[in-house]
């Protein structure tokens, strides 16, 4: 186990994330923090960093540095994009932090860039076919993927800071000003030739911080339940009335809008007038969040070294596994409960008739049904909802997290206490209800079936004759208490399935 530092030098901020790496090829963040530097701010002028900029950003170096050294890394990667890339003055600025901070920053190609994005995304986010859009301070990034491929991708060398230098007018309102940057954009937009061949079923992937402080305000607005900014779904119409809220503002009211930090509000309009050109010109209704860019890209290259030439198969069993790890949970008895699980399931499809769908949330709820006991034994079912509702999993819709999260608080018993519900009931609804019963059912007895830990029940094979469900164990030894346990999930199963439960 190895505990790293990453710094990503950006031309709006620099952020230190501090993250676990585990032998099996895992990883966890486990601290992380966040400067505005302003690194770019200016450069347009001459092209040399200034010498106020270089000197925050130094110190900020050095306080990380110093976390660094607190938190027991033994290896800092740190990297620079697109203001460091274009400064004139790049080589004395990256040898004043080495002599200063004892940090080597290598600075990123565009291609390298862009391909740290995308890995950072396509091994986060199962979107067979997406368009990403990354937006720093000193640049902006376009990625066209398909069937986990990269297909074409572009770098324009304009982002929030330097747009906002850029079209910075006393004479103009801010409403003018991002009016003149989705002109401009449009225009930049059109001389990439490839975005025409963007099929109309892409989906639309954002990333970048000022995605995520739209993504504050909106959940904020929306009083959205999840507090989970990847994969967050976002209508172009939702957009639009953030956009037209905050463009028409001044700096000091935009600090006050809630969810938008006070270091962006100066820089928010422009990011957002990227995103309104890019949305219109391609015609796009509703785009993701992606909590994942450039940073995870770093982290998974690190943690699995082949994910630099291919990415991860299955990215969702890669989350689980490491929340698994993370969490401290039996592995052997994990693995064979969501076997138990995914049988039942298979062999009642008959009684539930449920889509293929649904058995990914079975399997969500029955990898981390049991996190709960890192709590405390006692309700432990329901710290187990908790933490997965709290939990960033990767492969997986808010919606799947959700029911995997309730299904998981009904593997003792049926725990669905109204208030509890209805405060998701902007992701899910009444009709769910049934679902969370039926597979909180199965759960508690693929669960029970393996009481003990010792894989006494290898499988099950269900009948179904007339008002009864027959469950015909396959055996290594002896399983009473496994089939006394299951059993006490009859009465459940009755309600659930509207028939009787008899297990030999």
């Amino acid at each position: 186990m190895e505990k790293i530092g990453i710094i990503d030098l950006g031309s709006n901020s620099a952020r230190l994330v501090i993250v676990r790496l585990f032998d099996e090829g895992y990883f966890i963040v486990e601290d992380e923090l966040k400067e505005s530097v302003r690194l770019g701010q200016d450069m347009d002028r001459d092209g040399f960093l200034k010498p106020q900029r270089v000197a925050e950003t130094i110190r900020t170096l050095k306080m990380f540095r110093r976390l660094c050294d607190a938190s027991g890394v033994t290896r800092i990667i740190a990297v620079a994009t697109a203001a460091v890339r274009r400064a004139k003055n790049q080589r004395s600025f990256l040898d004043e932090i080495q002599a200063t901070c004892g940090i080597r920053v290598d600075v990123l190609s565009e291609d390298e860039e862009a391909a740290l994005v995308y890995r950072g995304v396509i091994n986060s986010m199962d979107v067979p076919k997406g368009i990403i859009l990354e937006i720093g301070g000193g640049s902006t990034k376009i990625v066209y993927y398909n069937r986990r491929c990269v297909l074409n991708h572009a770098t324009l060398a304009f982002g929030a800071v330097t747009l906002t230098d850029l079209f910075a007018d006393d004479g103009l309102s801010p409403e003018a000003q991002t009016a003149r940057i989705e002109e401009f954009f449009t225009e930049q937009f059109k001389k990439i030739e490839w975005l025409s061949e963007v099929e109309p079923d892409t989906q639309m992937i954002g990333v970048g911080g000022s995605f995520r402080n739209l993504y504050k305000i909106n959940r904020i607005i929306r009083k959205y339940p999840l507090d989970v900014v990847h994969n967050y779904q976002f209508s172009v119409e939702d957009f639009n009335a953030v956009y037209e809220m905050v463009r028409v503002l001044d700096v000091e009211k935009r600090k006050r809008i809630r969810g938008l930090s006070p270091a962006r509000a100066d820089i928010m309009p422009a990011a957002l007038a990227i995103i309104k050109a890019f949305t219109d010109h391609l015609h796009i209704e509703n785009f993701a969040i992606s909590g994942c860019g450039l940073r995870e890209g770093i982290m998974i290259n690190q943690a699995l070294p082949l994910t630099v030439e291919r990415p991860l198969s299955d990215v969702l069993g890669y989350s689980l596994n490491t929340l698994v790890k993370y969490y401290g949970c039996n592995e052997a008895r994990v693995a064979h409960v969501v076997h138990l699980a995914i049988q039942l399931f298979k062999q009642l499809r008959v009684l539930h008739k449920f889509p293929r769908i649904y058995l990914k949330v079975l399997k969500i709820a029955a990898c981390l049904y049991d996190c709960g006991l890192r709590v405390r034994y006692y309700n432990h079912q329901k710290h187990s909802r908790y933490m997965i509702l709290n939990s960033c999993i990767y492969g997986a819709t808010h919606r799947e997290i959700v029911l995997a999260a309730f299904v998981a608080g009904c593997h003792r018993k049926e725990d669905l206490a109204p208030a509890d519900w209805a405060r998701y009931k902007d992701i899910v609804n009444d009709e769910d209800l049934d679902i969370v019963r039926k597979l909180g059912v199965l759960l508690r007895i693929a669960a029970s079936l393996d009481r003990s830990g010792l894989g006494m029940v290898k499988g099950v094979n269900c009948d179904v004759l007339g008002d009864s469900v027959i469950m015909k164990t396959e055996l290594a030894g002896d399983a009473s208490l496994e089939i006394r346990q299951a059993m006490t999930a009859n009465g459940e199963f009755k309600r659930a399935f509207k028939k009787n439960l008899e297990i030999l």
